[in-house]
């Protein structure tokens, strides 16, 4: 056993060196299709050549995590779907299986969702947010349950990545996890996808199949109330109409989440109903278009524990509104205006405010240098550094 720079060396046979195996676990990434999805896969993209990685997760995954990283195997586990199966396997299964496997680290990129009680090996996990603690989408007696288990869940990890200040304080402050244990990473933001487009006298955007009649405000979440706060957002819409008479239409692009009917009950009733787009699910391919096409962006959510729509929005040029809450201030920073999310006159000002073409202006240059600030290549370089340390 030797080091090879700063990589444990297992053994180095007839010359051939065996890096130190390293797990890693897709279980509650959402296939890619989820924040965490996105940002597993960035990191997938980015994987350091100094050690031998090997993923675990849902037999349906296997091609989505392969095709990021085609030198790395996949071992499929958990023959039964759903939240349930998923956490009964960590707790129960995982550790035979990372003893089985000869893991010397495992490293869990959503934590705050699926992590074992014990591991036979090093495990560093990330955490996005802590949403299943203040029981945003649970019944009482499931929060009750999470409130019990999770605490001591994130305290058996070696190694906590946080991807905010604000998520590192809610784990000091909810959970007791020690402030030497957490090493804050934030997200990054793709700027060779999301970008500022050249905008035409078209007045239509065409994203197959949708067509998007400008001048439009856009929000991009998936249903969720009343967490995501899209009830409010179209309250304010109504007042903004109200006030300036303009002809902008609200785009609502997401996929139904829990009382999604709520959502859709309240755009059945407004007043400007026929001026607010629905899209269901939309594509993540399409987003950096469908952003870059938008007169500015508003971002209500009440509750995020980093705000990347909040960057993908700057780096595309678009001038954006956002919820003085939870991270979001400390995604935006100086770069947005803000308006308190229970508040739908203040967020309406707001919107007001950004058809200012001046103001507009200002804030999509300072939206652009913030975005700049958030870079995968950072954000991989730095978490693979703690993996491997």
């Amino acid at each position: 056993m030797v080091f090879f720079g700063n990589i444990l060396v297992i053994n180095t046979k007839n010359g051939i060196i065996n890096y130190m195996k390293i797990g890693i676990d897709t279980f509650a990434s959402a296939g890619g299709r989820s924040g965490v999805g996105v940002y597993l896969l960035e990191l997938l993209k980015r994987l350091p050549s100094n050690a031998k990685f090997e993923f675990f997760g849902w037999d349906y995954d296997r091609y989505i995590y392969t095709d990021a990283a085609p030198s790395c195997e996949y071992v499929s586990r958990c023959r039964f779907n759903g939240r349930t199966a998923s956490m009964l396997w960590h707790l129960l299964r995982y550790p035979s299986f990372a003893l089985n496997r000869d893991y010397k680290t495992c490293f869990f990129p959503a934590a705050h969702r699926n992590i074992p009680h014990h591991s036979p090996c090093l495990a560093i996990g990330t955490v996005h947010d802590m949403a299943g603690y203040w029981g945003t989408r649970k019944t009482r007696e499931s929060l009750g349950l999470i409130r019990m288990i999770l605490p001591d869940l994130l305290r058996h990890l070696d190694r906590i990545i946080a991807v905010s200040e604000f998520v590192k304080q809610e784990l000091i402050d909810l959970v007791n996890v020690r402030e030497s244990n957490i090493t804050v990473i934030p997200n990054g933001v793709d700027t060779n996808v999301f970008y500022p487009r050249s905008r035409n006298e078209e007045s239509v955007v065409l994203i197959q199949p949708f067509s998007f009649s400008r001048p439009y405000i856009l929000y991009a979440a998936r249903l969720d109330h009343p967490v995501k706060n899209h009830v409010n957002l179209i309250k304010a819409f109504g007042i903004f109409k109200e006030r300036t008479k303009f002809p902008h239409r609200l785009v609502l692009a997401g996929g139904d989440s829990r009382n999604a009917d709520i959502v859709k009950y309240n755009v059945s009733v407004s007043k400007y109903r026929s001026d607010i787009f629905l899209t269901g699910h939309f594509p993540f391919t399409s987003l950096p278009e469908l952003y870059a096409g938008a007169d500015f962006v508003v971002y209500p959510s009440m509750y995020e524990g980093f705000g990347l729509g909040v960057l993908e929005a700057m780096a595309s040029g678009v001038p954006v509104a956002c919820a003085r809450a939870a991270s979001l201030p400390e995604a935006a920073d100086h770069a947005a205006l803000y308006f308190d999310p229970a508040d739908p006159e203040e967020m309406a000002d707001r919107m007001v405010d950004l058809t200012d073409r001046e103001l507009a202006y200002s804030l999509s240059q300072k939206g652009l240098e913030r975005a700049r600030a958030f870079s995968w290549d950072e954000c991989a370089k730095k978490t693979f550094s703690l993996i491997l340390e």
